[in-house]
């Protein structure tokens, strides 16, 4: 798991987004000035001054004391908003609110960097697009399945929200830990599934240790509940890091936090049992960043058979893609009635410079907040000569590490470990290396010692100076939070698990990428930062990573949509998320994939990285009904009885006259292709409704084929009405390769597109060339 817990074996795969936090600065006197902002109404200045800054001087020139206190323009502002900032006394603002044209003065706050950062990055703001269109998802329902909830968090205040909702039916659970106040405007419902997890131990679990309650013991639950509908929370920060305002993905939104993970994992059983109470309940969206190592199959799938009864209840059901990257074929949740997400970077780092001996600096990241090294160099040392190459506790070599700064390889061991284990040796720092897995994904974490993360490239030249200088010797610099287009943005976490879809080829996945990396939310009072037994510190909040973090986030978005059109479907929010994403990061450069530095492709990204305000008018949808699911369970050779699992009963379904031609005729929002050799032309079809704004909207199409594929879209142009919403199209995808794509690892990617020149309707495109069963033998 790329988050900090290394007691949980499932793969738990956040949020709080933000915008500044508000301080008073305090006056030095009670007579003082201080700085104000002074809105002004543009269209008063007087017409015997040139310009506005010439006004706002003889403005400030006429209030009293302007000798003992000369006001000074800091600034004036002519675009977002009009007016100026001036250094005033509080006579003089009091002056200044009488005068014509002034429209307002406000003290001036202190607005540091944003915690995560996450609602800015996402283009999320409170003056446009689909936060307040969608009024903050008020009294929409987000079902949090995890490990319960710390309720006292400030993340779960419910200063301002209306009643709880006339037609919830979920309860809240009370024990000695989990009081009645625990649940509130926010928290509207809480409960706790354990009955599968004991039968595995085969006795009651230790409540010393672990809580019957709905409270999160652990963190990972408080983590993706207040990512996916946190409240807005001033002063939010780990420690010195990422300080700012917090606020969840749908701030109005409510919580209904249902516990399923203990310290041995999350059990099928318990899982369904709380996807079941959670439909029942009235949930508008389940968030669950849990899943197997691998995905089975549908029919053997917990998760997806639970998933398929919720959305045939209109529950759109949000999963994480695990956290089994870099290697190919390895996401899981990948039904495709399910929202599937993987993790990527924001414009956000937390850089600790390593500074070698021979002055060259090699640039890391890292959350430790203790005192520094200092600014003299310290030895060096690589693990791999003193004992353990992975720095497991009680295998390195105290005569070697002691009063030295210690490389650590990564993997084999929880992160923050590793430093726990050089500091039981006698170290006194420690350098995380990244080997070829990880590339260059770096993740900050909170170290219990002066540590730091490189990445593969630079990890190789330090330790080749340890084997070539007789002395090496180093310091770590910490340089606290930094926000910018260097490294660039969003780029695909190397962790973040990936297709090709090992189920179904004709099924694209993971379906979006969203913030999961550094991402700060609050936290357990119960455990330290590290989740370590050694941990003594307790936080607020905490700064961790993980495909469970990027999960909530496209759920908070997904309850919005839920708000602004209570009548889609769970796949039209889904088809609107996935259609309107992007494929370029801040620098106009195509996403990268940490674990290479290559281009990432649709089997890394899905259709890309979501972009909320566009999906609030995606123009088009790909809609899909629960027959047209079970179509798709006859297309890839499921017989009534593999059905009725997920029609919940037996199956009278009729495959011979109600499947589909191939799975790949699901009315998906993306497109995945697998030619053979015996199979070099595929056919799929597809169905778009008109949502825009206009009935009469005219779409035509866009292609961008891969190289070695020729395709056509029949019609190539679709015409809507007030009679005719929904409209059909076929595209036939033709292979020119040469034979010798056959057999190997192939595959190219494009893109087919409908516009009508104010909506841009994207749909991704992955071929890959394999040998037919019978080669294959």
């Amino acid at each position: 798991m790329a988050g900090p817990n290394p007691r949980l074996s499932f793969l738990v795969f956040l949020f709080l987004c933000l915008a500044p936090v508000t301080f008073s600065v305090p006056s030095k006197s009670v007579e003082g000035p201080e700085t104000f902002i002074v809105h002004v109404s543009k269209s008063e200045k007087p017409h015997s001054f040139a310009s506005h800054r010439g006004w706002y001087s003889s403005i400030l020139r006429s209030l009293s004391a302007s000798s003992t206190h000369p006001s000074k323009i800091l600034y004036t502002y002519e675009r977002a908003v009009s007016g100026f900032s001036a250094r005033l006394t509080a006579s003089q603002v009091a002056e200044l609110r009488l005068v014509p044209g002034i429209l307002s003065v406000l003290p001036d706050r202190v607005r540091q960097i944003h915690t995560t950062r996450t609602p800015q990055f996402l283009g999320l703001t409170d003056t446009a697009g689909l936060w307040p269109n969608s009024d903050y998802a008020e009294d929409v329902i987000v079902g949090v399945l995890d490990t319960g909830i710390w309720p006292e968090r400030p993340s779960f205040s419910d200063e301002g929200l209306s009643p709880v909702p006339s037609d919830w039916k979920g309860k809240c659970e009370i024990s000695s830990d989990f009081p009645a106040s625990s649940c509130n405007l926010k928290i509207i419902g809480a409960r706790a599934y354990y009955k599968g997890y004991e039968a595995s131990l085969g006795k009651s679990m230790n409540e010393s240790v672990e809580s019957k309650s709905p409270r999160d013991t652990e963190g990972h639950g408080t983590h993706t509940a207040s990512t996916a509908a946190g409240s807005v929370v001033t002063n939010a920060s780990f420690f010195e890091y990422a300080r700012g305002e917090a606020r969840g993905m749908a701030i109005k939104a409510r919580i209904a936090a249902y516990k399923i993970c203990w310290s041995l994992g999350c059990f099928d059983s318990d899982i369904l049992a709380a996807m079941d109470e959670a439909v029942s309940d009235g949930v508008h969206i389940i968030s669950l960043s849990v899943g197997a190592s691998r995905a089975p199959q549908y029919d053997h799938d917990s998760i997806a058979i639970g998933a398929f009864g919720a959305a045939q209840h209109g529950v759109l059901v949000s999963c994480s893609a695990g956290n089994s990257g870099p290697d190919p074929y390895t996401a899981v949740n990948i039904a495709p009635w399910i929202l599937t997400v993987g993790a990527s970077t924001i414009d956000r780092e937390f850089p600790a410079d390593i500074i070698l001996g021979d002055g060259r600096v090699f640039g890391g990241v890292s959350l430790y907040s203790g005192d520094s090294l200092g600014d003299s160099k310290l030895p060096l040392v690589y693990a791999g000569d003193c004992g353990n190459r992975y720095c497991h506790s009680g295998k390195l070599d105290s005569t070697k590490v002691a009063g030295k700064i210690v490389i650590c390889d990564r993997g084999g061991n929880a992160r923050v470990a590793k430093g726990s284990a050089v500091k039981l040796a006698g170290g006194v720092g420690m350098i995380m290396a990244n080997t070829e897995e990880s590339g260059e994904e770096l993740i900050a974490d909170s170290h219990l010692i002066p540590a730091t993360m490189v990445g593969q490239i630079a990890a190789e030249k330090i330790r080749a100076y340890v084997k070539s200088d007789p002395s090496p010797t180093a310091t770590i610099v910490f340089r606290g939070t930094v926000i910018g287009r260097s490294p660039s943005a969003p780029r695909v976490a190397a962790f973040s698990s990936r297709g090709p879809n090992h189920l179904t080829p004709e099924i694209l996945k993971p379906d979006v990428i969203a913030p999961g990396v550094n991402i700060l939310a609050g936290w357990t009072g119960l455990a330290g930062p590290t989740d370590l037994d050694i941990d003594p510190r307790r936080v607020d909040f905490n700064i961790i990573s993980g495909t469970s973090m990027s999960c909530p986030h496209v759920s908070g978005l997904a309850g919005l949509l839920r708000k602004a059109y209570p009548q889609w479907s769970p796949a039209a929010i889904k088809s609107a998320l996935m259609t309107t994403a992007y494929n370029l990061d801040n620098n106009g450069h195509n996403i990268t994939d940490l674990a290479s530095g290559d281009e990432s492709t649709p089997f890394i990204h899905g259709s890309g990285h979501v972009d909320p305000n566009r999906a609030l008018d995606p123009g088009l949808v790909y809609d899909i009904t629960h027959s047209d699911y079970v179509a798709f369970l006859c297309a890839i050779g499921y017989d009534a009885n593999r059905i009725a699992v997920f029609v919940r009963g037996p199956s009278t379904v009729d495959c011979g006259a109600h499947s589909l031609a191939s799975p790949g005729d699901l009315n998906y929002p993306s497109f995945s292709v697998a030619f053979d050799s015996d199979k070099t032309v595929v056919k799929y079809n597809r169905v778009l409704t008109n949502v825009g704004d206009s009935v009469d909207a005219i779409y035509e199409v866009k292609v961008k084929p891969p190289p070695s594929v020729e395709i056509s879209v029949s019609p190539s142009k679709l015409v809507f009405s007030q009679e005719k919403r929904t409209l059909s199209y076929e595209t036939t995808f033709t292979s020119v390769a040469a034979q010798d794509k056959f057999g190997v690892i192939s595959q190219e990617f494009g893109s087919i597109e409908w516009t009508d020149g104010a909506h841009r309707v994207r749909s991704p495109i992955a071929v890959r060339w394999q040998l037919n069963s019978a080669e294959a033998m």
